[in-house]
Protein backbone atom coordinates (compact mmCIF):
# COMPACT_ATOMS: atom_id res chain seq x y z
CA UNK A 1 0.00 0.00 0.00
CA UNK A 2 1.64 3.24 -1.01
CA UNK A 3 2.12 5.78 1.52
CA UNK A 4 0.29 9.21 1.34
CA UNK A 5 0.64 10.52 4.95
CA UNK A 6 2.40 13.50 4.14
CA UNK A 7 -1.06 14.70 2.08
CA UNK A 8 -2.82 14.36 5.81
CA UNK A 9 -4.15 18.01 5.61
CA UNK A 10 -5.77 18.22 2.46
CA UNK A 11 -7.46 14.57 2.69
CA UNK A 12 -8.77 15.62 5.80
CA UNK A 13 -10.43 18.67 4.60
CA UNK A 14 -11.54 16.48 1.94
CA UNK A 15 -13.33 14.28 3.95
CA UNK A 16 -14.94 16.95 6.15
CA UNK A 17 -17.21 18.11 2.81
CA UNK A 18 -18.26 14.52 2.36
CA UNK A 19 -21.64 14.14 3.41
CA UNK A 20 -21.83 10.21 2.32
CA UNK A 21 -18.68 9.77 4.37
CA UNK A 22 -19.85 11.75 7.76
CA UNK A 23 -22.83 9.80 7.54
CA UNK A 24 -21.04 6.99 7.65
CA UNK A 25 -19.01 7.86 10.20
CA UNK A 26 -21.57 8.56 13.02
CA UNK A 27 -22.33 5.10 13.28
CA UNK A 28 -19.40 4.88 15.66
CA UNK A 29 -20.96 6.94 18.06
CA UNK A 30 -24.05 5.82 17.75
CA UNK A 31 -23.51 2.02 18.06
CA UNK A 32 -19.73 1.18 18.47
CA UNK A 33 -19.02 3.40 21.75
CA UNK A 34 -22.23 3.20 23.31
CA UNK A 35 -21.96 -0.98 22.92
CA UNK A 36 -18.03 -1.03 23.81
CA UNK A 37 -18.98 1.06 27.10
CA UNK A 38 -21.65 -1.69 28.01
CA UNK A 39 -19.67 -4.97 27.69
CA UNK A 40 -16.69 -3.09 29.89
CA UNK A 41 -18.96 -2.25 32.40
CA UNK A 42 -20.28 -5.84 32.54
CA UNK A 43 -16.57 -7.15 33.64
CA UNK A 44 -17.12 -5.27 36.64
CA UNK A 45 -13.39 -5.44 37.06
CA UNK A 46 -11.99 -4.39 33.59
CA UNK A 47 -9.06 -1.98 35.15
CA UNK A 48 -7.93 -4.74 37.00
CA UNK A 49 -8.26 -7.02 34.12
CA UNK A 50 -6.52 -4.68 31.70
CA UNK A 51 -3.80 -3.72 34.26
CA UNK A 52 -3.06 -7.93 34.11
CA UNK A 53 -3.31 -7.39 30.18
CA UNK A 54 -0.83 -4.81 29.84
CA UNK A 55 1.88 -6.84 32.24
CA UNK A 56 1.34 -9.97 29.47
CA UNK A 57 1.86 -7.40 26.81
CA UNK A 58 5.06 -6.08 28.58
CA UNK A 59 6.39 -9.44 29.96
CA UNK A 60 6.31 -10.99 26.43
CA UNK A 61 8.39 -7.64 24.84
CA UNK A 62 10.59 -7.86 27.86
CA UNK A 63 11.94 -11.32 26.38
CA UNK A 64 10.68 -10.94 23.14
CA UNK A 65 13.80 -13.12 21.49
CA UNK A 66 12.89 -15.99 23.95
CA UNK A 67 9.42 -15.80 23.37
CA UNK A 68 9.84 -16.14 19.69
CA UNK A 69 12.35 -18.58 19.65
CA UNK A 70 9.97 -21.20 22.09
CA UNK A 71 6.92 -20.54 19.58
CA UNK A 72 9.13 -21.43 16.52
CA UNK A 73 10.44 -24.78 18.62
CA UNK A 74 6.72 -25.99 19.53
CA UNK A 75 4.78 -24.66 16.22
CA UNK A 76 7.78 -26.96 14.73
CA UNK A 77 7.20 -30.01 16.90
CA UNK A 78 3.49 -30.03 15.56
CA UNK A 79 4.25 -30.08 11.88
CA UNK A 80 4.25 -25.67 11.17
CA UNK A 81 6.88 -24.73 9.33
CA UNK A 82 8.13 -20.92 10.38
CA UNK A 83 9.73 -18.57 8.39
CA UNK A 84 11.24 -15.12 9.37
CA UNK A 85 10.77 -12.40 7.15
CA UNK A 86 12.91 -9.31 8.21
CA UNK A 87 11.28 -7.20 5.09
CA UNK A 88 7.76 -6.54 3.68
CA UNK A 89 8.84 -7.32 0.33
CA UNK A 90 10.68 -10.53 2.18
CA UNK A 91 7.36 -11.48 3.72
CA UNK A 92 5.86 -11.57 0.07
CA UNK A 93 8.99 -13.88 -1.17
CA UNK A 94 8.14 -16.28 1.40
CA UNK A 95 4.51 -16.53 0.16
CA UNK A 96 5.31 -16.79 -3.33
CA UNK A 97 8.03 -19.50 -2.34
CA UNK A 98 5.52 -21.26 -0.60
CA UNK A 99 2.78 -21.12 -3.30
CA UNK A 100 5.21 -22.36 -6.18
CA UNK A 101 6.85 -25.11 -4.11
CA UNK A 102 2.87 -26.44 -3.79
CA UNK A 103 1.84 -26.09 -7.68
CA UNK A 104 -0.54 -22.93 -5.68
CA UNK A 105 -3.11 -20.76 -8.57
CA UNK A 106 -5.78 -20.18 -6.13
CA UNK A 107 -5.39 -18.13 -2.99
CA UNK A 108 -8.47 -17.55 -0.50
CA UNK A 109 -7.85 -14.71 2.35
CA UNK A 110 -8.75 -13.86 5.84
CA UNK A 111 -8.34 -10.73 6.92
CA UNK A 112 -4.83 -9.77 7.87
CA UNK A 113 -3.64 -5.88 7.95
CA UNK A 114 0.25 -7.28 8.42
CA UNK A 115 -1.05 -8.04 4.57
CA UNK A 116 -2.06 -5.32 3.56
CA UNK A 117 1.27 -3.71 5.20
CA UNK A 118 3.33 -5.71 2.99
CA UNK A 119 1.11 -5.20 -0.07
CA UNK A 120 0.68 -8.52 -0.47
CA UNK A 121 -2.34 -8.98 -2.95
CA UNK A 122 -0.02 -6.79 -5.55
CA UNK A 123 2.64 -9.35 -5.30
CA UNK A 124 0.27 -11.88 -5.65
CA UNK A 125 -1.42 -10.95 -8.45
CA UNK A 126 1.88 -9.80 -10.09
CA UNK A 127 3.23 -13.35 -9.69
CA UNK A 128 -0.04 -14.34 -12.22
CA UNK A 129 -2.16 -16.08 -9.14
CA UNK A 130 -5.78 -15.10 -8.18
CA UNK A 131 -6.13 -14.08 -4.59
CA UNK A 132 -9.84 -13.00 -3.11
CA UNK A 133 -10.49 -11.36 0.38
CA UNK A 134 -13.52 -13.56 2.07
CA UNK A 135 -13.95 -11.33 4.92
CA UNK A 136 -16.87 -9.41 3.80
CA UNK A 137 -15.49 -5.93 4.29
CA UNK A 138 -12.12 -6.62 2.45
CA UNK A 139 -13.87 -8.40 -0.50
CA UNK A 140 -16.13 -5.35 -0.53
CA UNK A 141 -12.86 -2.93 -1.20
CA UNK A 142 -11.32 -5.25 -3.57
CA UNK A 143 -14.08 -5.29 -5.60
CA UNK A 144 -13.98 -1.64 -4.97
CA UNK A 145 -10.61 -1.17 -5.43
CA UNK A 146 -10.09 0.64 -2.34
CA UNK A 147 -7.66 -0.18 0.83
CA UNK A 148 -9.37 -0.34 4.62
CA UNK A 149 -10.24 2.35 6.38
CA UNK A 150 -10.25 1.02 9.38
CA UNK A 151 -8.60 -2.09 10.91
CA UNK A 152 -11.65 -3.66 12.04
CA UNK A 153 -14.42 -2.40 10.25
CA UNK A 154 -12.27 -2.20 6.91
CA UNK A 155 -15.48 -0.42 5.07
CA UNK A 156 -17.04 1.34 7.91
CA UNK A 157 -16.53 4.77 5.49
CA UNK A 158 -19.06 3.03 3.02
CA UNK A 159 -23.08 3.31 3.29
CA UNK A 160 -25.63 0.66 1.92
CA UNK A 161 -26.39 1.97 -0.38
CA UNK A 162 -22.79 2.59 -2.05
CA UNK A 163 -22.24 -1.81 -1.60
CA UNK A 164 -25.68 -2.10 -2.89
CA UNK A 165 -24.73 -0.29 -6.14
CA UNK A 166 -20.89 -2.23 -6.03
CA UNK A 167 -22.61 -4.97 -5.69
CA UNK A 168 -25.25 -4.74 -9.17
CA UNK A 169 -22.09 -3.36 -10.78
CA UNK A 170 -19.45 -6.33 -10.09
CA UNK A 171 -21.99 -9.66 -9.41
CA UNK A 172 -24.11 -8.48 -12.55
CA UNK A 173 -27.29 -9.31 -10.51
CA UNK A 174 -30.51 -7.47 -9.42
CA UNK A 175 -29.76 -4.79 -7.19
CA UNK A 176 -30.59 -5.71 -3.76
CA UNK A 177 -31.15 -3.14 -0.82
CA UNK A 178 -31.65 -5.30 2.32
CA UNK A 179 -28.25 -6.15 4.26
CA UNK A 180 -29.06 -9.81 4.92
CA UNK A 181 -29.81 -10.25 1.08
CA UNK A 182 -26.17 -8.37 0.20
CA UNK A 183 -24.44 -10.54 3.00
CA UNK A 184 -26.18 -13.91 1.07
CA UNK A 185 -25.25 -12.76 -2.06
CA UNK A 186 -21.61 -12.43 -1.18
CA UNK A 187 -21.93 -15.54 0.59
CA UNK A 188 -22.91 -17.43 -2.22
CA UNK A 189 -20.29 -15.86 -4.68
CA UNK A 190 -17.51 -16.76 -2.10
CA UNK A 191 -18.21 -20.00 -1.36
CA UNK A 192 -16.95 -21.39 -4.64
CA UNK A 193 -13.56 -20.12 -3.95
CA UNK A 194 -13.12 -21.87 -0.68
CA UNK A 195 -13.58 -25.16 -2.59
CA UNK A 196 -11.69 -24.55 -5.19
CA UNK A 197 -8.44 -22.73 -3.55
CA UNK A 198 -5.18 -24.35 -3.01
CA UNK A 199 -3.84 -21.80 -0.10
CA UNK A 200 -5.39 -19.83 2.52
CA UNK A 201 -3.63 -16.65 3.95
CA UNK A 202 -4.72 -15.43 7.51
CA UNK A 203 -3.60 -13.17 10.03
CA UNK A 204 -3.03 -14.10 13.96
CA UNK A 205 -4.68 -12.07 16.05
CA UNK A 206 -2.18 -14.04 18.80
CA UNK A 207 0.92 -16.28 18.75
CA UNK A 208 1.36 -18.91 21.96
CA UNK A 209 4.36 -19.39 22.64
CA UNK A 210 3.69 -22.41 24.77
CA UNK A 211 1.74 -24.09 22.33
CA UNK A 212 3.17 -23.02 18.86
CA UNK A 213 -0.79 -21.81 18.10
CA UNK A 214 -1.88 -19.12 15.96
CA UNK A 215 -5.13 -17.88 17.52
CA UNK A 216 -7.54 -16.02 15.00
CA UNK A 217 -10.72 -13.81 16.06
CA UNK A 218 -13.60 -13.35 13.70
CA UNK A 219 -17.44 -12.93 13.97
CA UNK A 220 -17.49 -14.96 10.28
CA UNK A 221 -16.82 -18.28 8.73
CA UNK A 222 -14.21 -17.07 6.48
CA UNK A 223 -11.79 -17.43 8.82
CA UNK A 224 -11.84 -20.76 9.17
CA UNK A 225 -13.29 -22.23 5.70
CA UNK A 226 -9.70 -20.05 4.97
CA UNK A 227 -7.50 -21.93 7.38
CA UNK A 228 -8.81 -25.15 7.09
CA UNK A 229 -10.57 -25.95 3.65
CA UNK A 230 -7.27 -25.46 1.50
CA UNK A 231 -4.73 -28.03 1.36
CA UNK A 232 -1.60 -25.32 2.46
CA UNK A 233 -2.40 -22.94 5.25
CA UNK A 234 -0.15 -19.26 5.46
CA UNK A 235 -0.48 -17.15 8.79
CA UNK A 236 1.32 -14.03 8.05
CA UNK A 237 1.89 -11.77 11.36
CA UNK A 238 3.66 -9.36 13.27
CA UNK A 239 6.51 -10.60 15.47
CA UNK A 240 5.01 -8.40 18.11
CA UNK A 241 1.81 -10.79 18.44
CA UNK A 242 3.32 -13.40 20.73
CA UNK A 243 1.82 -14.00 24.55
CA UNK A 244 3.53 -16.30 26.59
CA UNK A 245 1.00 -19.08 27.38
CA UNK A 246 -2.31 -20.41 27.11
CA UNK A 247 -4.02 -18.48 30.17
CA UNK A 248 -2.38 -15.35 29.20
CA UNK A 249 -4.27 -15.38 26.22
CA UNK A 250 -7.48 -15.92 28.14
CA UNK A 251 -6.82 -12.80 29.69
CA UNK A 252 -5.99 -10.64 26.32
CA UNK A 253 -9.80 -12.56 24.40
CA UNK A 254 -11.53 -11.01 27.37
CA UNK A 255 -10.52 -7.97 26.57
CA UNK A 256 -10.39 -7.47 22.46
CA UNK A 257 -13.84 -8.56 21.36
CA UNK A 258 -15.54 -6.05 24.00
CA UNK A 259 -13.08 -3.52 23.20
CA UNK A 260 -13.40 -3.78 19.25
CA UNK A 261 -16.72 -4.21 19.08
CA UNK A 262 -18.93 -4.32 22.35
CA UNK A 263 -19.26 -8.27 22.36
CA UNK A 264 -18.37 -10.16 25.00
CA UNK A 265 -16.47 -12.80 22.80
CA UNK A 266 -16.18 -13.25 18.75
CA UNK A 267 -18.23 -15.77 17.13
CA UNK A 268 -15.16 -17.28 16.16
CA UNK A 269 -11.83 -17.88 18.50
CA UNK A 270 -9.83 -20.40 16.45
CA UNK A 271 -6.48 -21.61 17.80
CA UNK A 272 -4.80 -23.15 15.02
CA UNK A 273 -2.01 -25.57 16.11
CA UNK A 274 -0.20 -27.48 13.74
CA UNK A 275 -1.00 -29.72 10.04
CA UNK A 276 -3.72 -31.59 9.83
CA UNK A 277 -2.96 -35.35 11.26
CA UNK A 278 -4.82 -38.73 10.44
CA UNK A 279 -7.04 -38.90 13.55
CA UNK A 280 -8.27 -35.07 12.25
CA UNK A 281 -11.22 -34.65 10.03
CA UNK A 282 -10.00 -31.19 8.45
CA UNK A 283 -6.95 -28.58 8.60
CA UNK A 284 -4.25 -28.14 5.96
CA UNK A 285 -2.04 -30.48 4.71
CA UNK A 286 0.95 -28.09 5.42
CA UNK A 287 1.01 -25.07 7.69
CA UNK A 288 3.13 -22.08 7.55
CA UNK A 289 3.65 -19.10 9.67
CA UNK A 290 5.56 -15.86 8.52
CA UNK A 291 6.89 -13.73 11.65
CA UNK A 292 7.24 -10.61 10.04
CA UNK A 293 9.55 -8.04 11.39
CA UNK A 294 9.68 -4.73 8.90
CA UNK A 295 10.23 -2.32 11.01
CA UNK A 296 9.03 -3.72 14.25
CA UNK A 297 12.88 -4.89 16.03
CA UNK A 298 13.69 -1.07 15.64
CA UNK A 299 10.57 0.56 17.47
CA UNK A 300 10.73 -2.59 20.22
CA UNK A 301 14.15 0.12 20.97
CA UNK A 302 12.43 3.27 20.39
CA UNK A 303 10.98 6.15 22.75
CA UNK A 304 7.76 5.14 21.72
CA UNK A 305 8.28 0.95 22.26
CA UNK A 306 5.21 0.79 24.38
CA UNK A 307 3.16 0.71 20.79
CA UNK A 308 4.16 -2.78 20.70
CA UNK A 309 1.53 -4.16 23.37
CA UNK A 310 -1.00 -3.19 20.38
CA UNK A 311 -4.05 -5.80 20.13
CA UNK A 312 -5.48 -4.34 17.45
CA UNK A 313 -8.75 -3.67 18.79
CA UNK A 314 -9.48 -0.45 17.20
CA UNK A 315 -10.89 1.17 20.13
CA UNK A 316 -8.30 4.07 19.99
CA UNK A 317 -10.14 5.06 17.11
CA UNK A 318 -14.01 4.27 17.50
CA UNK A 319 -13.18 7.12 20.41
CA UNK A 320 -10.87 9.59 18.44
CA UNK A 321 -12.73 12.66 17.68
CA UNK A 322 -10.03 13.10 15.08
CA UNK A 323 -11.23 9.59 13.30
CA UNK A 324 -14.61 10.36 13.56
CA UNK A 325 -14.55 13.68 11.54
CA UNK A 326 -11.98 12.69 8.96
CA UNK A 327 -11.99 8.44 8.92
CA UNK A 328 -9.51 6.50 8.14
CA UNK A 329 -8.29 6.73 4.30
CA UNK A 330 -7.15 10.59 5.43
CA UNK A 331 -3.77 9.04 7.57
CA UNK A 332 -3.00 7.87 4.13
CA UNK A 333 -1.89 3.91 4.91
CA UNK A 334 -2.33 1.02 6.44
CA UNK A 335 -2.81 2.28 10.33
CA UNK A 336 -5.36 5.29 10.99
CA UNK A 337 -6.45 6.52 14.02
CA UNK A 338 -4.18 7.45 17.44
CA UNK A 339 -2.52 3.95 16.70
CA UNK A 340 -1.50 4.92 13.14
CA UNK A 341 -0.14 8.49 14.36
CA UNK A 342 2.69 6.31 16.09
CA UNK A 343 2.65 3.02 13.92
CA UNK A 344 2.87 4.98 10.88
CA UNK A 345 5.64 7.16 11.11
CA UNK A 346 7.68 4.22 12.98
CA UNK A 347 7.60 1.62 10.26
CA UNK A 348 7.91 4.33 7.53
CA UNK A 349 9.92 7.27 9.01
CA UNK A 350 9.09 9.97 10.58
CA UNK A 351 9.90 12.27 7.66
CA UNK A 352 6.98 10.55 5.71
CA UNK A 353 4.52 11.11 7.82
CA UNK A 354 5.47 14.34 10.21
CA UNK A 355 1.81 15.88 10.07
CA UNK A 356 0.46 12.23 12.02
CA UNK A 357 1.58 12.99 15.39
CA UNK A 358 -0.34 16.36 15.22
CA UNK A 359 -3.38 14.94 14.40
CA UNK A 360 -4.72 14.58 17.57
CA UNK A 361 -6.23 16.83 20.56
CA UNK A 362 -4.19 15.05 23.13
CA UNK A 363 -7.41 14.89 24.80
CA UNK A 364 -6.63 11.31 25.95
CA UNK A 365 -10.20 9.19 25.07
CA UNK A 366 -7.74 6.77 23.68
CA UNK A 367 -5.63 6.09 26.43
CA UNK A 368 -8.69 5.68 28.69
CA UNK A 369 -10.40 3.00 26.18
CA UNK A 370 -7.07 1.28 25.23
CA UNK A 371 -7.28 -2.27 26.85
CA UNK A 372 -3.63 -2.15 27.69
CA UNK A 373 -2.76 0.57 28.75
CA UNK A 374 -1.02 2.02 25.97
CA UNK A 375 -0.28 6.14 26.96
CA UNK A 376 -0.66 7.20 22.96
CA UNK A 377 -1.00 10.69 23.58
CA UNK A 378 2.57 10.59 25.72
CA UNK A 379 3.91 8.62 23.08
CA UNK A 380 2.25 11.50 20.59
CA UNK A 381 4.07 14.01 22.53
CA UNK A 382 7.57 12.14 21.86
CA UNK A 383 6.94 11.96 18.32
CA UNK A 384 6.21 16.05 18.01
CA UNK A 385 9.18 16.54 19.84
CA UNK A 386 11.70 14.58 17.18
CA UNK A 387 9.71 15.92 14.68
CA UNK A 388 10.49 19.71 16.04
CA UNK A 389 14.10 18.68 16.70
CA UNK A 390 14.76 17.21 13.37
CA UNK A 391 13.39 20.64 11.65
CA UNK A 392 10.46 18.20 10.03
CA UNK A 393 7.79 21.18 11.23
CA UNK A 394 7.74 24.24 9.12
CA UNK A 395 9.89 26.80 9.71
CA UNK A 396 7.61 29.13 10.80
CA UNK A 397 5.80 26.65 13.37
CA UNK A 398 9.37 26.24 14.84
CA UNK A 399 10.19 29.48 15.47
CA UNK A 400 6.92 30.40 17.29
CA UNK A 401 6.84 27.47 19.79
CA UNK A 402 10.48 28.27 20.43
CA UNK A 403 9.18 32.40 21.18
CA UNK A 404 6.56 30.69 22.98
CA UNK A 405 8.14 28.10 25.33
CA UNK A 406 10.67 31.27 26.23
CA UNK A 407 7.83 33.82 26.84
CA UNK A 408 5.91 30.99 28.88
CA UNK A 409 8.87 30.79 31.67
CA UNK A 410 9.14 34.32 31.73
CA UNK A 411 6.04 34.85 34.68
CA UNK A 412 6.09 38.89 34.05
CA UNK A 413 6.25 39.09 30.19
CA UNK A 414 3.97 36.08 30.39
CA UNK A 415 1.21 37.95 32.57
CA UNK A 416 1.69 40.94 30.14
CA UNK A 417 1.24 39.03 27.09
CA UNK A 418 -1.82 37.80 28.40
CA UNK A 419 -3.31 40.69 29.54
CA UNK A 420 -2.83 41.61 25.85
CA UNK A 421 -4.01 38.63 23.86
CA UNK A 422 -7.28 38.58 26.00
CA UNK A 423 -8.46 42.07 24.96
CA UNK A 424 -7.71 41.82 21.60
CA UNK A 425 -9.80 38.50 20.67
CA UNK A 426 -12.72 40.18 23.00
CA UNK A 427 -11.98 42.95 20.51
CA UNK A 428 -11.88 40.47 17.45
CA UNK A 429 -15.44 38.99 18.25
CA UNK A 430 -16.64 42.51 18.26
CA UNK A 431 -19.45 40.92 21.11
CA UNK A 432 -19.56 37.67 20.11
CA UNK A 433 -19.17 34.91 21.88
CA UNK A 434 -16.94 33.37 19.18
CA UNK A 435 -14.01 34.59 16.46
CA UNK A 436 -14.79 33.49 13.11
CA UNK A 437 -11.31 34.56 11.79
CA UNK A 438 -8.10 34.91 13.79
CA UNK A 439 -5.91 37.25 12.23
CA UNK A 440 -2.46 36.01 13.30
CA UNK A 441 -3.90 32.05 12.23
CA UNK A 442 -6.36 32.33 9.55
CA UNK A 443 -5.91 28.75 8.68
CA UNK A 444 -7.11 27.42 11.94
CA UNK A 445 -10.42 28.91 11.56
CA UNK A 446 -11.10 28.05 8.46
CA UNK A 447 -12.66 24.61 9.59
CA UNK A 448 -13.74 25.99 13.03
CA UNK A 449 -14.56 29.19 15.36
CA UNK A 450 -12.57 30.10 18.19
CA UNK A 451 -14.14 30.44 21.90
CA UNK A 452 -13.97 34.64 22.62
CA UNK A 453 -12.22 35.75 26.03
CA UNK A 454 -13.88 37.86 28.33
CA UNK A 455 -11.52 40.24 27.99
CA UNK A 456 -9.67 39.28 31.19
CA UNK A 457 -6.88 37.12 32.20
CA UNK A 458 -7.25 34.11 34.99
CA UNK A 459 -5.45 35.59 37.21
CA UNK A 460 -8.06 39.00 36.84
CA UNK A 461 -10.95 36.31 37.04
CA UNK A 462 -9.39 34.54 40.27
CA UNK A 463 -8.78 37.61 42.27
CA UNK A 464 -12.46 38.85 41.19
CA UNK A 465 -13.42 36.01 43.29
CA UNK A 466 -11.09 36.16 45.51
CA UNK A 467 -12.59 39.30 46.77
CA UNK A 468 -15.69 38.34 47.08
Amino acid sequence: MQVESMRFKPRAGDRLHDATLQQALGRLKVLVVPRRATAVDELGNFEEIREAAREVRDRALAQLDVYLERFEREAIARGTTVLWAETAEEANRLVLEVARRHDVRKIVKSKSMVSEECGLNAAIEAAGLTVIETDLGEYILQLAGEPPSHIVMPVIHKTKEQIADLFAEKHHLPRKTEVADLCREARETLRPHYLSADMGISGANFLVAETGSAVILTNEGNGRLCTTLPRVHVAITGIEKVVPTLEDLTTLVRLLPRSATGQAITNYVSVLTGRKLNEDSDGPEYSYVILVDNGRTALLASQVREMLRCIRCGACMNHCPVYQAVGGHSYGWVYPGPMGTILTPSYVGLENASDLPFASTLCNQCGVVCPVKIPLPDLQRRLREQAFAGKLRPRIERWATTIWAWVAQQPTLYGLYAWFAVRYLNWLAGGADRIEVLAAAPAWTAGRDMPAPQGKTFRELYRGEARR
